[in-house]
């Protein structure tokens, strides 16, 4: 069976949960956006999209939290209410649900890649020249010619 591509309304509300996420979102915010009820929205998401939009929103806000913890030095609480969850307790509880671990466990298990992140030497040297390649950047700037004077309108004092 052909599977049909989800209505118009319905990405328009994926959409907003994919760019806002870190707002104070609900279902009914998400159901306002593609104009139905938040009964039927949830029912046309969950058939369109394979999982509820609290779900789909939750997993959005999650994943932009484990980036976080995977390449800041953010409080844990701090990236709680950053990516738009408002209880730490329910915040950890998902995202050991979805990740295995707790936020902190998590971090500790990808350390920040800069720490290992090997430059090629090429880089380096390209990198650390002086950006001004001349000796001539102390020249004076010409001095314009006397009929180049006489074209300009005159100043007064």
């Amino acid at each position: 069976m052909p599977s049909v591509p989800p209505a118009r309304h319905l990405v328009r509300a994926k959409d907003l949960a994919d760019a806002r996420y870190y707002e104070p979102l609900t279902v009914a915010d998400l159901a306002q956006a593609a104009g139905l009820s938040r009964a039927h929205f949830s029912q046309q998401f969950r058939r369109a999209f394979g999982e509820t939009p609290h779900a789909y929103l939750l997993t959005r806000r999650l994943e932009r939290a484990a980036s976080l913890l995977r390449n800041t030095d953010r409080s844990v609480a701090d990236i709680c209410l950053a990516v738009g969850l408002q209880s730490l307790g329910s915040f950890t509880t998902s995202f050991t649900r979805m990740y295995g671990m707790p936020p902190t466990a998590y971090r500790a298990k990808h350390p920040n890649p800069a720490t290992y992140a090997l430059i090629p030497a090429c880089v380096v040297r390209a990198n650390s020249r002086p950006q001004h390649r001349t000796f001539r950047e102390d020249t004076p700037k010409p001095t314009p010619l006397a009929s180049e004077e006489s074209d300009s309108p005159p100043t007064e004092p």
